[in-house]
């Protein structure tokens, strides 16, 4: 006897086997019992999720032999005959392979003929959204009057390319992706009727891969028997199967970022290299993981027996806010990974961001380890870069240090919320006096008093509100003099350090300093600008310099 796939052994055969679509199942079995089925139905969902399941359920509850019922017996010779898809009134249709208006016409020539065997004439038209243009044309009217003896039911995984004429003539039913703890414990159940023993850890990563997919999953445990050679299915067999390996390292990684290691992370990465990952998919597990941990830091009720105690560990860790900013940077990864050179180096990339942009108070100057971290605010999160863009260590390290931790940390919530234009001028011009959490007062210079109205206070307000996750209220004071600590004035005040920093660069570069010796010359007051410092950094030999340094520009600098 020829091997059955899973995925048909343990197709469901009745209403009560179907795992994970209640809604559906409760709505055709209401709609069987009395006999009041819609005459078209429209079922909806991802692939391997129970759309042609359930049609074949519905065709044998029309037709069993014990009368329409939600509960056929499947003992008769109907039902028996549609579990083995031979039952001669159930007309299945790929409309994949058969798009064309003849094809259509060829069906519904024959849907004016009485069932041979049934009740019905169930046709199931499988990926109905294949059809073309004017197979729907074809099918509209019988759709909408078809013959008391047929019913149809169609079937696809894109509901949006089917015309509303046709939707408006069937009774939908979406279902929905399969949760992953379901998928596991079906899994489970089949390997113990199997007699096949298991690590729960693989079957989780098995469930994880088949992606909200019943089907997918039988199907990968398949795979995995054949693998396992029908011995014990391990997680390492797992992993190595589906090239999942570096999913391990995730939480190591993570851990080095913050740890602000660049040791271990080198390793971890080198680790990586050896597995060969897939590292698109590794890069959304990582946001995953992120946001996963990101939920217990801020929801602990929502931990389950699945969160291993590592990932718990280091969600305690990690401050909420770095949790928000890793998860951006991955899902940006993810976005860009097709423009990288290589996979490998774009996911290299992505974690390196983690580690360089951090939030960071004014005046820390770099990491432990060297690695320079993004001062004062945040802007990096969302990219921005108003106002810090280009800024050194040394530049920061010049800064006065002056802002309190209250200034830095509402510098960085105002780069990060959903604002623009004079709503976000209005909150980098303010300094907080008062902050409870939901309700903030904030210093606002006189000269700026043209910025506030009741429309942009409630529109910061309800920002503010989005970003904090509760309610917040803000109100204003005005101040006579300049708010020193609000974060225009924090900006302002880093551009004036940099300027002196690159002043004072430019001038100690030897270059410079051989032509005044030998020249006597002298360095125009305010000719020496940022990208001009930047330029002279950059030199690296003398005839780089003879070309970006600005000093052999007439007129630039020195004369």
């Amino acid at each position: 006897m020829s091997y059955l796939a899973l995925a048909r052994k343990w197709r469901p055969r009745s209403f009560a086997d179907v795992l994970g679509q209640s809604p559906v199942v409760q709505a055709l079995t209401h709609s069987l019992d009395g006999d009041k089925l819609h005459p078209a139905i429209l079922l909806t969902g991802t692939r391997g999720v129970g759309k042609t399941t359930l049609a074949r359920i519905v065709a044998k509850g029309l037709n069993c032999e014990t009368g329409v019922t939600p509960t056929p017996c499947g003992e008769c010779s109907s039902c028996k005959e549609v579990d083995e898809g031979r039952f001669v009134d159930l007309l299945e249709i790929d409309a994949a392979s058969r798009t064309r208006v003849e094809d259509t016409r060829d069906m519904l020539d024959n849907v004016q003929y009485a069932p041979v065997r049934g009740r019905y004439k169930v046709y199931l038209i499988d990926e109905v959204h294949m059809l073309s243009g004017h197979s729907f044309n074809a099918l509209l009217k019988t759709l909408e009057e078809p013959p008391p003896h047929v019913k149809f039911i169609l079937a696809t995984t894109d509901p949006q390319k089917l015309p509303i004429t046709v939707l408006s003539r069937c009774l939908q039913f979406h279902l929905r992706r399969l949760p992953t703890g379901l998928i596991r414990d079906l899994l489970a159940q089949v390997l113990e009727n199997e007699k096949v023993e298991s690590e729960p850890a693989a079957l989780l990563e098995l469930a994880r891969s088949a992606e909200g997919s019943m089907r997918d999953g039988l199907s990968l445990m398949d795979q995995a028997l054949v693998f396992s050679g029908g011995k014990k299915i391990t997680a390492a067999q797992i992993e190595e199967m589906l090239g999942t390996g570096g999913r391990r390292r995730l939480l190591e990684l993570l851990q080095a970022v913050a740890d602000d290691d660049s040791d271990a992370l080198l390793g971890h990465l080198q680790q990586l290299e050896e597995l060969a990952p897939d590292y698109s998919a590794l890069i959304s597990d990582m946001a995953a993981t992120v946001q996963r941990m990101a939920i217990i830091k801020m929801l602990p009720k929502a931990k389950d027996e699945d969160d291993a105690e590592k990932l718990l560990a280091l969600a305690e860790k990690i401050p909420a806010e770095d949790l928000q900013l890793y998860y951006q940077i991955a899902v940006h990864g993810r976005r860009d990974l097709p423009y990288a050179p290589d996979a490998r180096l774009g996911f290299e990339m992505t974690v390196l961001r983690m580690m360089t942009f951090r939030p960071q108070a004014v005046g820390e100057g770099n990491s432990g380890n060297g690695t320079p971290s993004a001062q004062g605010n945040s802007n990096n999160a969302g990219g921005s870069q108003a106002g810090n863009s280009g800024q050194s260590a040394a530049a920061v390290a010049a800064t006065p240090n002056y802002a309190s931790t209250r200034s830095v940390s509402w510098e960085r919530e105002v780069e990060m919320i959903d604002v623009n234009g004079i709503e976000r001028a209005l909150a980098r011009h303010s300094t907080v006096i008062d902050d409870s959490g939901d309700y903030i007062r904030l210093a606002l210079p006189s000269t700026h008093q043209h910025m506030l109205d009741t429309p942009r206070q409630q529109a910061l307000a309800a920002a503010l509100s989005v970003r904090r996750g509760k309610k917040v209220h803000i109100e204003f004071e005005l101040s006579g003099g300049l708010a020193d600590e609000a974060p225009a004035e924090l900006d302002r005040q880093r551009a004036i350090a940099r300027q002196r920093q690159a002043e004072q660069d430019f001038a100690n570069h030897p270059v410079v300093k051989a032509l005044q010796d030998k020249f006597s010359a002298s360095i125009r007051p305010g000719s020496v600008n940022l990208k001009q410092s930047a330029a002279t950094e950059a030199a690296g030999s003398d005839n780089a310099l003879k070309t970006q340094n600005p000093i052999h520009k007439a007129g630039h600098g020195v004369h």
